[in-house]
């Protein structure tokens, strides 16, 4: 019996070094994959963070571009490529004869010829809407019918919005009509409760919006002020240039956003509260293959000025051309009878460029992607943003970041990126700003250019339409 428990000891003794020896083996091998593991997780945890501002506090600036930890990347070569702008073929696939009409038709015994009551000349659609309303006219409260047509080239029907009466509250429905692509047409209900869930109204008196922005920042997030800014500057009506002595209001309806989809203003309207008089308007149209953009109330796009806005104050100092390159000097050793005058030559430039002091700040001109952040040669410190479409914006020389930017980061429309600053190739303070389309330079003044991101696009003209009845002022 003794006998078997020594052995048996001794067996055990003689295993335990082996089993430990294995173990120590199994975890110096996979301790290196798991170190690998975690810090891919946490590279890939700081790509697919989103920046998103909702607080009105203004941030600092900090020099990052003599710093070790600034994030100069090896991307896509063809992001610094200078391409022919020749190579471009520009098709707007937009509507660029896109026109609306609204109102409020008076009712009559007749209801079923509201189309060709306000223009619509297309026989199939006048019987679609027959069939389709009858129930509708039933729901009618006030009257008149509330109504928003859009037209489009050679006068062709884009899209009709008609809601249940001049009131908005829970019981305003919009029904909207659209040609299908596939032949006949669509009709949509919208619900004014569902659609006002997320959303608030705010009135803001106009002189503050014109003059004074600060007095609205603890209302709106920083973003959106910038962007209010720009869309009142578009609309404001230049033949009533005294409307800020009045007490006209900015009337927005806005949602605020949260943490799966960015803060947006929907709608804009400067009103005049006693009369109920709306002098301009503008209204937000979402998109998903390119980034969404603001139409006025008559159907005009105000897109192409956002896109060439990346500064609050600026000033062009230069645009699209020839400037001069830098030529060699000659040898002061040489005899000035044997130097040869140097010969002048000259390189394109792509860009706009926009005077402005250093530390002036940088906006995105839309939502998009930081592809590039860091310091590229003659550009700088740069920062490049990708935009859905294939479209790219660069701003560069900037004298600093934004501290909360990083590589990967989702940012918005009206987020300040950067300030204006000297760096890389640059003789002073300025910003220099490039849009581009599938790597190739577009200059965004040129009266020719025209980009499917300034234009209504035949099946977006309904989405524009409804929102003007749900989102917009009663319409008299």
């Amino acid at each position: 019996m003794n006998r078997k428990v020594s052995q048996s000891t001794r067996a055990f003794v003689w295993v335990l070094p082996l089993l430990s020896y294995i173990l120590i083996v199994l975890t110096l091998g996979l301790a290196p994959q798991a170190q690998a593991q975690t810090k891919q997780n946490q590279k890939d945890s700081q790509t697919r963070q989103k920046v998103i501002i909702q607080s009105s506090e203004q941030r600092g600036l900090k020099d990052t571009a003599g710093s070790s930890k600034t994030k100069s990347n090896a991307l896509d070569p063809a992001l610094f490529q200078r391409k022919d702008p020749n190579e471009l073929i520009l098709d707007s696939a937009g509507n660029l004869d896109y026109r609306i009409s609204q109102g409020c038709l008076r009712r009559n015994l007749n209801e079923n010829n509201l189309p060709a009551n306000i223009g619509i000349d297309n026989r199939a659609f006048f019987e679609f809407f027959k069939n389709q309303t009858k129930t509708f006219f039933d729901r009618m409260r006030g009257d008149c019918i509330p109504y928003v047509v859009a037209f489009g080239t050679r006068n062709r029907f884009n899209s009709l919005s008609i809601m249940n009466g001049p009131i908005q509250d829970a019981k305003t429905e919009v029904w909207t009509f659209t040609p299908s692509a596939f032949g006949g047409f669509l009709v949509q209900q919208d619900y004014l409760i569902n659609e006002s869930k997320n959303l608030s109204e705010i009135r803001i008196p106009l002189r503050e919006v014109l003059y004074d922005p600060s007095k609205i920042n603890d209302r709106l997030p920083v973003e959106l002020v910038w962007e209010l800014n720009s869309i009142i500057k578009q609309i404001y009506p230049e033949e009533n240039n005294s409307l800020e002595n009045t007490n006209s209001l900015v009337r927005l309806i806005v949602d605020f956003g949260d943490r799966e989809r960015w803060a947006q203003i929907w709608a804009v309207e400067i009103i005049d509260p006693s009369e109920k008089e709306v002098f301009a308007s503008a209204f937000w149209v979402e998109r998903s293959d390119i980034p969404g953009g603001f139409f006025t109330g008559s159907g005009e796009s105000l897109e192409r000025s956002f896109w060439t806005n990346p500064l609050s104050y600026r000033r062009i100092s230069r645009g699209v051309g020839s400037v001069k390159a830098s030529s060699k000097r000659p040898n002061k050793n040489t005899p000035a009878v044997q130097a040869a005058p140097p010969k002048q030559s000259y390189r394109a430039h792509m860009g706009i460029d926009y005077a402005a002091p250093t530390g002036t700040p940088v906006f995105s001109v839309a939502n998009g992607k930081i592809v590039h952040l860091g310091f590229n040669g003659a550009f700088g410190n740069l920062i490049v943003i990708e935009h859905p479409g294939n479209y790219h914006t660069y701003y560069a020389h900037l004298s600093n970041y934004n501290v909360e930017l990083q590589l990967g980061n989702e940012v918005r429309r009206g987020f300040e990126i950067g300030y204006v600053g000297s760096t890389g190739r640059s003789t002073g303070p300025h910003l220099h700003f490039e849009l581009r389309k599938n790597g190739i330079y577009i200059d965004p003044y040129a009266a020719k250019t025209q980009l499917d991101l300034w234009s209504m696009r035949d099946n977006e003209s309904g989405q524009l339409t409804r929102e003007i009845l749900l989102f917009g002022s009663p319409v008299k």
